[in-house]
């Protein structure tokens, strides 16, 4: 069964930093494309960054790009989002996910809280 574990959101000033981890398991983790979305109260999800499988290739949201730094480590089954520079408006509640292939269903974890606020 595919697994997806958010940790590290918390409650954080403006302008701190937070780093997000993505425990996965249930499926060869270095052969799938992952992502953070992220989903604020009362609106639609939101795409943050994707990193390729091999971890060579990133993308990001312009809202996010120069402070938010997504990375793996496939030895250890593991999604990063390295968030700088938070600002209130980074406050949501943050997925990873698994992106879909041509034969498979993406997939999404339970989330974790981030809060930005003085």
């Amino acid at each position: 069964e595919v697994q997806l574990v958010e940790s590290g959101g918390d409650l954080v000033q403006p302008g701190g930093s937070l780093r997000l981890s993505c425990a996965a398991s249930g499926f060869t983790f270095g052969n799938y494309d992952m992502s953070w979305v992220r989903q604020a109260p009362g609106k639609g999800p939101e795409w943050v960054s994707t990193i390729n499988s091999g971890g060579g290739r990133t993308d990001s949201a312009g809202s996010v790009k120069g402070r938010f730094t997504i990375s793996r480590d496939n030895a250890k089954n593991t999604l990063y989002l390295q968030m700088n520079g938070l600002k209130p408006e980074d406050t949501a509640v943050y997925y990873c996910q698994r992106d879909s292939t041509p034969s498979e269903p993406g997939w999404r974890g339970q989330g974790t809280q981030v809060t930005v606020s003085s």
